[in-house]
């Protein structure tokens, strides 16, 4: 019998996902950081060796908000990151229904790109670039020491790698921040809203703002968790079938 025209659809469907060798590797690898991650962030002196990849992760979130503010006409005022990994942005105006869910969404949807472009050489320098200016942004409206200090320090960092056009190397690390900033995200609600309730959370905000506190923030994060989600799981499938073709990587001249 003739192959049934949506079994071929199909069929062709699933090799198309089909991960390549290299992009098997590159799998492996986001594995890998994510064990590494949980495994580092449950043990005592141990998560210092994070520390400095959360507070680039908070500032993300807060840029998160900052350019939702942006969007909807806001004027971004500060954004600063704290010792505790907390992080503020102040603005005026800017639409809210927009703007709260942005820090938590945001840095999730930052984190699934940087993840998207951990897939190819080009497109890991490409995110390398967005980065830093996303970072150079925080910088400008940074109102302390530390969101300052972090983020001179890991745009140079990353200038330091792009100078010795090292793309391999700002492959992986870029992937590994793909993989902090989407694991900070998603845990961040977890924690905040799913397992433990935060008084003033950008969801207990929204909750107020939609329906007077109807649903409850543990409602909103949960929505938000399952976007922030989607938005990981569209990386990892768009970064396979964009870069299909890729060759393996070779390293040295």
């Amino acid at each position: 019998m003739a192959p049934v025209g949506g079994s071929s659809i199909g069929d062709d469907i699933l090799q198309r996902l089909q991960p390549s060798q290299e992009q098997w590797t590159t799998i492996y690898f986001i594995i890998g950081y994510a064990v590494g991650i949980l495994f580092l962030w449950n043990i005592p002196y141990l998560n210092y060796i994070l520390y400095p990849f959360k507070i680039i992760t908070v500032a993300l979130h807060e840029f998160g908000h900052a350019s939702a503010g942006w969007c909807t006409g806001a004027k971004i005022e500060y954004i600063n990151v704290n010792p505790d990994e907390g992080g503020v942005t102040g603005m005026r105006g800017g639409n809210p229904y927009i703007t709260l869910p942005a820090g938590y969404i945001g840095s999730c949807v930052w984190g699934s790109l940087m993840i998207f472009a951990g897939f190819n050489l080009l497109a890991s320098k490409i995110g390398t670039g967005l980065l830093g200016v996303a970072l150079l942004l925080v910088l400008v409206y940074a109102r302390n020491m530390m969101t300052r200090g972090i983020t001179v320090v890991f745009i140079g960092f990353l200038a330091f790698l792009w100078w010795f056009d090292n793309a391999v190397a700002l492959r992986y690390v870029i992937l590994f921040m793909g993989v902090m900033s989407a694991l900070y995200s998603l845990w961040d609600i977890v924690e905040d809203l799913i397992t433990r309730k935060v008084n003033e959370s950008d969801a207990s905000k929204f909750s107020q703002l939609c329906c007077g506190g109807c649903l409850g923030p543990r409602f909103w994060g949960l929505i938000w968790f399952v976007i922030s989600i989607i938005f990981v799981a569209i990386a990892v499938i768009g970064g396979i079938l964009a870069f299909k073709n890729d060759q393996t990587i070779q390293i040295g001249g």
